[in-house]
């Protein structure tokens, strides 16, 4: 782990990734369309309704919230942000951040899975790779630059031998 002092210069990459809080406004909207898609076009929930569909379904979900805490706690121990807003200071490379580079959106697609077993709203399946395109183009994109800008040759290691997402 590097640490790193902010960057005194206003909205650079190196000063933070994001000026907007992209992800979870995302996935509120994603939530929020889904639900108003299903009132005004219904679709039928295609998923067979038996114990072992609705284990997959909702496991689907508690797996995205058991990688959400891992991946909180592992930012929290590092000392640096949660925040997509806020400037990293150190570039995490252990816990889940070992095996995917941005594990909390990978976290965030299992959570809206699993809503969409409990609302049983296609919609939100269908909304899901929405969700993610747009949190790539929104979001890592920018996080990506933030961190090439604060952490260099260290980070461009790390994005070579660590997949984004999946």
């Amino acid at each position: 782990m590097t640490d790193t002092r902010p960057d005194t210069r206003p909205d650079t990459p190196a000063n933070r990734p994001s000026s907007f809080p992209w992800p979870p406004v995302l996935l509120v909207a994603s939530v929020v369309a889904a639900w108003v898609l299903q009132r005004v076009f219904p679709l039928t929930w295609p998923g067979m309704d038996d114990l072992a569909a609705r284990i997959v379904g909702l496991g689907l979900g508690v797996a995205g919230i058991l990688l959400m805490a891992w991946s909180i706690i592992t930012l929290r121990r590092a000392r640096t942000t949660v925040m997509p807003t806020e400037a990293a200071t150190v570039l995490v490379t252990d816990g889940p951040f070992r095996y995917r580079r941005n594990p909390i959106y990978l976290a965030d697609m299992l959570i809206l899975l699993g809503i969409a077993e409990l609302m049983r709203n296609i919609w939100l399946v269908i909304l899901t790779p929405v969700f993610g395109i747009l949190v790539i183009w929104l979001a890592i994109i920018p996080e990506e630059r933030h961190l090439e800008a604060r952490f260099g040759d260290e980070y461009r290691a790390y994005k070579a031998r660590t997949r984004r997402l999946i």
